[in-house]
């Protein structure tokens, strides 16, 4: 088992929440087992949360688009997950349904109203940690992903094959391991259902006729149930979602032979995600060396996680949703179908600036573009709830600990006691001189514009 450590400990937290505060970090360690932080925080349930508003049980209606009411709502919405992101203490919750988000991927410009992406949002909470089979049966009339994917207007007459296609490709099972066949006969069994507001409903007129259809060689008479249970007999389907689970939270080049073993725990659970989350984050193959610090920050890992760690008592969600945008990130409008494709595609000359000039953002108080953000850090008081505050090389060596995945090399560390320094020597500094305060501004900034500072 991997050891008990602030290293392995650091690791976990990156990996499964959206950043830690120091404070979080030394609750977590308190557990004293990766088996206890896991069981009794990270996978703890937790209750539905309060909505944003009364908005998401209204009617979908043409005049809220019109009126502009959607894109509020639409910020409103971003603006609450962003808090509970934020607000997650130890829990991983959150953090699986933006897997799930991204998994099933919808777009808002196609969803158009945020009632429908609420009520999938709150499904994917609400299956979080639990059965992966259920949720497929659930999403597949989902009324969002009705309307993404077209369902809502499948006849059996005249099936729509967009969701079809996408839940053996995308959702369940992968590319190769079913036939174009599979589809068209998948699509007939998905059809017959249709969206009003806030509901999806049955209307048998519109389904299939024939007393039989083949798909991944059965033949029967097929409802949805019946059709996803089928799926999640195959082979392949548990072998496809936990790749996308070690992807997501491991390492982008999956283990293969790692993979077949979360598959057989996650088929000896029938389906049920949270055995699968336990073994994998219990497991050595998490904790080694050369994945920690391999995965880049995703925008939403770096925007929360970095007014977390600077432990702000306000972040400024506004400056949040409007830089997403910039960082190609922006909630419940992934690119398509198949989601954000992440790692590497996060970073570009232009994004690595940007990013940079949002961590600035929340210790200058000032955006890229001038407009001031609320809730900016106060350099000297966040310094001096380190231990080591008064000693410069020690507090650049714990600022560094907290910060960054990996110990950054000595000439980095070098070029940030300099910083930090602003000219004085090491016996002088003190956060009590004139002048720390700048000096601290300028060693945070440094710190958080680090290559390293991308990585958990």
């Amino acid at each position: 088992m991997a050891v008990w450590n602030v290293t392995h400990v650091s690791h976990l937290l990156g990996r499964t929440l959206f950043g830690y505060s120091k404070n979080d970090l030394s609750v977590a360690q308190g557990y004293g087992s990766f088996a206890d932080l896991v069981d009794l925080a990270l996978l703890k349930d937790n209750p539905a949360p309060a909505a944003p508003n009364t908005w998401v049980n209204t009617t979908p209606a043409a005049s809220q688009t019109t009126s502009g009411e959607t894109g509020t709502w639409y910020r409103e919405f971003n603006y609450w997950w962003f808090k509970l992101m934020y607000k997650e203490g130890l829990n991983m919750q959150e953090k699986m349904v933006l897997f799930l988000h991204n998994h099933f991927a919808n777009e808002r410009d196609k969803v158009v109203y945020p009632q429908n992406m609420y009520a999938q949002n709150a499904l994917f909470r609400k299956y979080a940690f639990g059965n992966f089979k259920q949720l497929v049966k659930e999403i597949s009339i989902d009324p969002a992903m009705l309307i993404y994917l077209d369902g809502h207007n499948s006849r059996g007459s005249a099936p729509n094959e967009n969701y079809a296609r996408e839940l053996l490709e995308l959702f369940t099972m992968g590319i190769g391991n079913y036939s174009e066949t599979d589809i068209k006969q998948a699509a007939k069994v998905l059809s017959g259902w249709q969206v009003s507001g806030l509901s999806a409903t049955f209307v048998a007129s519109r389904w299939y006729t024939e007393s039989s259809v083949m798909i991944l060689g059965k033949t029967a008479k097929f409802d949805i149930n019946s059709l996803v249970d089928h799926i999640f007999d195959q082979k392949a389907t548990a072998e496809f979602l936990c790749r996308k689970l070690y992807q997501e939270f491991v390492y982008y080049k999956p283990n293969e032979t790692f993979v077949l073993q979360m598959a057989a725990v996650l088929r000896s659970n029938n389906y049920e995600i949270k055995p699968l989350l336990k073994f994998l984050f219990t497991s050595n193959e998490f904790y080694t060396p050369a994945y920690i610090g391999s995965k880049i920050k995703n925008p939403t890992e770096l925007m929360v996680g970095a007014a977390k760690l600077l432990e702000l008592p306000a972040p400024d969600y506004i400056n949040m949703y409007e830089m997403a945008k910039v960082l190609q990130m922006q909630l419940f409008q992934p690119p398509n179908v198949a989601g954000w494709p992440g790692q590497r595609e996060w970073i570009s000359s232009t994004t690595y600036s940007y990013r940079g000039g949002f961590t600035d953002s929340l210790i200058t108080g000032k955006r890229y573009n001038g407009v001031a953000v609320t809730g900016k850090l106060v350099p000297v008081l966040f310094a001096q709830t380190f231990n080591n505050s008064e000693k410069a090389v020690e507090f650049v060596d714990d600022v560094c600990l907290l910060f960054l995945a990996f110990p950054p090399t000595v000439k980095k560390k070098a070029f940030l006691l300099e910083t930090l320094l602003g000219g004085t020597i090491v016996k002088n500094w003190s956060t009590y001189t004139p002048g720390a305060n700048v000096n601290l501004q300028q060693f945070f900034k440094a710190v958080m514009r680090l290559p390293e500072f991308q990585l958990c």
